[in-house]
């Protein structure tokens, strides 16, 4: 004979979860001094990032970029003289200029963006 019952679905002690205690989490902040020195960047240092220089940006209707064949040229907003857009995984870190070392492309930064103004343009 089984003795055992199954729960009533009308007591409401036996209907609902166990209370949850609330997440307990370690402090992220820097200590009260302050002291970022004993921070360990080299855990990122091999991790891959994607760099891009942009010349310039155009907008053109399909028909036109439909048209476009060996020898087309199309026009930049930006003049011959003005800096490349230097980006890290699609952000702006900073601005440069072509340069040719050794028969290769190369970018010297002539401006780098600040750490703040890099966040605000985040949002």
């Amino acid at each position: 004979m089984n003795t055992q019952t199954s729960p009533d679905p009308q007591d409401p002690q036996e209907s609902q979860p166990p209370a949850a205690a609330p997440a307990q989490f370690d402090n992220l902040q820097p200590d009260s001094d302050g002291d970022l020195s004993d921070l360990n960047l080299d855990v990122i240092l091999d991790v891959p990032v994607s760099l891009s220089l942009e010349v310039g940006r155009t907008r053109m209707p399909i028909r036109n970029l439909l048209q476009l064949n060996r020898g087309s040229v199309v026009e930049l907003e930006r003049g011959a003289g003005d800096p490349l857009d230097v980006y890290v995984n699609g952000t702006l870190v900073a601005h440069g200029e072509v340069v040719v070392i050794n028969d290769r492309f190369g970018v010297r930064l002539t401006d780098v963006v600040s750490p703040s103004e890099r966040i605000r343009r985040l949002r």
